[in-house]
């Protein structure tokens, strides 16, 4: 299978595992890349020399293509890029900041970068800006949301018409028939975060994990819009949100009562009540905690299934093209 995405990352399926905090780990990178899609390391919960040390341990581990995704306003984001640049990374995912200021740095030291948009105007900014890739996120993902709340089905043809640049569909989708909707849409390939967060390699605490494989339809929800949209498992601490929000906060009292720490307490610590369970909606589809190259194969195995269907002209689904 070769397209844009597999050509620009050298990898053999348009299949990239987000790079989230908390979760995503160089045991579970190298799972995903030695399976044939795009691994990423999570550096936004990671300390500087804390992700040199995963880059380090991938690079090892593996010779297949692996990334870091990096929050561009998190802090020590200097020492951060220094480090992938040293380190001789050569695929970048960055989110949650400007990509101007640093698409050019990471471009003339050799590295490929993909950016993470949740509406069309992010979308071309990043587009001017010079990245690869862009991954247009829905607002079903788990963790960070855009404000506008545009949903991936909306989403992608609506950033597929303004930029010719490879791109890469986010949000709402665990399995291969997602991802060949996806690509109908117009994707060019697709990112899976929550899917990944029930693998045995995810660094997420097994309390999280059950948690997530366990979500009903309608267990997650949108919530401290005030600061940025999150979506999370509705718990304890959702409820004590909930309470506040009654009697019409500013924003300085939710600050308060999120308090810090609260996503590294829920997912890689396993407090179910007080943490802040970040997931998105497609968690409802997952029931099973399995090994990240097996969750690669079944994706693959059931996207060229629902492929062969779809031209299939013996089919009776589409007997009226």
């Amino acid at each position: 299978m070769s397209n844009a995405i597999t050509e620009l990352f050298r990898i053999k399926y348009p299949l990239v595992q987000g790079g989230m905090v908390w979760v995503s780990g160089w045991k579970l990178a190298v799972a995903v890349s030695e399976a044939g899609g795009l691994g990423l390391i999570g550096a936004g919960s990671m300390y500087p020399e804390v992700l040199r040390e995963h880059i380090r341990k991938a690079k090892r581990a593996t010779d297949k293509p692996f990334g870091v995704n990096i929050p561009l306003l998190y802090p020590d984001i200097e020492e951060i890029m220094k480090i992938v640049r040293d380190e001789g990374v050569r695929i970048v995912f960055t989110s949650a900041g400007n990509p101007r200021i640093w698409t050019g740095y990471l471009k003339e030291n050799g590295i490929k970068v993909a950016h993470v948009v949740s509406s069309v105007k992010f979308a071309r900014k990043a587009a001017e800006a010079g990245v690869d890739a862009i991954v247009a996120e829905g607002f079903e993902a788990g963790g960070h949301n855009g404000r506008e709340e545009t949903t991936t089905m909306v989403l992608i043809p609506a950033v597929r018409r303004e930029i010719k640049i490879p791109l890469i569909a986010a949000g709402g989708i665990a399995t291969g028939r997602q991802m060949l909707a996806a690509m109908v849409l117009g994707a060019d390939g697709v990112q899976m975060g929550t899917r990944f967060v029930a693998s045995e390699e995810s660094s997420a605490h097994q309390n999280f994990k059950k948690a997530v494989i366990a979500v009903s339809e309608g267990d997650t929800v949108l919530t401290l819009k005030e600061i940025v949209p999150t979506r999370i498992i509705k718990n304890k601490f959702y409820e004590e949100l909930e309470k506040i929000y009654r009697t019409k906060p500013d924003p300085e009292q939710i600050k308060k009562l999120l308090g810090r720490g609260r996503a590294k307490k829920g997912i890689f610590e396993g407090d179910l009540d007080e943490g802040e369970l970040e997931i998105g909606q497609v968690a409802m589809l997952l029931d099973e905690i399995m090994p990240a190259g097996e969750i690669v194969r079944e994706i693959m195995h059931e996207f060229c299934n629902a492929y062969g269907e779809l031209i299939d002209n013996r089919n009776e689904k589409f007997n009226f093209c």
